[in-house]
């Protein structure tokens, strides 16, 4: 019958102005932002490049991986790598290393860029604000040889403190080789090198605080350190609270290139940590697959500590990271 086949079709739906105004948004959004895009593709695109591809290469981790057949061509051997992780002694003494300076490092490292950048932002002249700050900054761009060295100079064995107590006739001995010390030693590198930069965010947290609220708490009667105590500080809350989590997503990265310059001076005990063993078995030893799986452990570690910190945040009355 003609126009039977007209008849059983389903009828046309008809556009919604709800899906007509969000195409409508989008594409007006688009031809309004595509400047920005433009300018972000490039971070976007490198940030695809040089993280997101290479994760595709932990496959490594589940195969007895060779360099001379690649990936596609390498054997399978499931979770053999991670079995023999587990009962790796050194392994675990890497871990233990690595968590031990971790805590230690959030403890004496992590409130000092707080209080360096409530000392700046106290200083009233503009210029002398400015000339600190330029001060504090400047070895964060120091590469760590330098700042090994510089301690070298100073606290090594010819070093000048050395030198002092060698005139004065007292006892000298050497810091940067001596393993119970270790701890300390890179803790006060660490705090010289970054201490400054890191108190830049904490400085854009103040510079954010309304200064009514301090001039209505001195209208009070609050002192300085009241003031401090009940305006500056629950102003940082977030921002340390944001920045504690993100310190703790990097708890077994403490720094490469530091430990593995002074790995031969203390001792492989004292200065053994994931990094440089991750380096040693995968790299030097040709152990790649090994080297892959002790990575997906590390960064699995890290994620559930990013997860934990971020749900005591929320318990707490704090975003984190993300909200709920």
């Amino acid at each position: 019958m003609p126009g039977a086949d007209l008849l059983e079709r389903p009828p046309v739906q008809p556009r919604t102005p709800a899906a007509a105004g969000r195409r409508a948004g989008w594409r007006r959004r688009l031809k309004r932002d595509w400047v920005l895009l433009v300018m972000v593709a490039p971070a976007i695109g490198l940030l695809t490049v040089f993280h997101y591809v290479p994760l595709l290469g932990n496959v490594v981790a589940f195969q007895d991986y060779s360099p001379f057949v690649g990936m596609v061509y390498s054997p399978w051997v499931g979770l053999s790598n991670f079995a023999r992780i587990m009962e790796d002694p050194e392994f675990w003494s890497a871990t233990a290393n690595t968590l031990v300076i971790t805590a230690f490092q959030l403890v004496f490292y992590f409130p000092i860029p707080i209080g360096l950048a409530l000392l700046v932002h106290s200083l009233m002249s503009p210029r002398l604000r400015m000339f600190v700050q330029s001060v504090v900054y400047l070895p964060h761009f120091f590469s760590w040889v330098l700042v090994i060295t510089l301690f070298q100079q100073m606290l090594g064995g010819a070093g000048v403190l050395n030198q002092v107590l060698r005139a004065n006739g007292v006892a000298t001995f050497d810091v940067m080789t001596n393993p119970d010390l270790f701890i300390a030693l890179v803790t006060s590198q660490s705090v010289w090198k970054d201490a400054g930069w890191g108190a830049i965010v904490f400085l854009a947290a103040l510079a954010t605080i309304d200064t009514s609220l301090y001039e209505a708490a001195a209208v009070d009667g609050a002192n300085r350190w009241r003031r401090m105590w009940h305006v500056t500080l629950p102003a940082l809350v977030p921002v340390i609270v944001l920045l504690l989590i993100l310190r703790l997503g990097e708890a077994l990265t403490v720094g490469f290139e530091q430990f593995l310059l002074q790995r031969d001076a203390v001792g492989q005990e004292a200065a053994e940590v994931l990094d440089t063993y991750v380096y040693f078995t995968g790299v030097v030893n040709a152990d790649f697959s090994y080297a892959a799986a002790a990575g997906l452990i590390k960064g699995l570690i890290g994620l559930l500590l990013v997860l934990a910190a971020n749900r005591v945040a929320h318990m707490v009355g704090e975003q984190g990271v993300y909200s709920r």
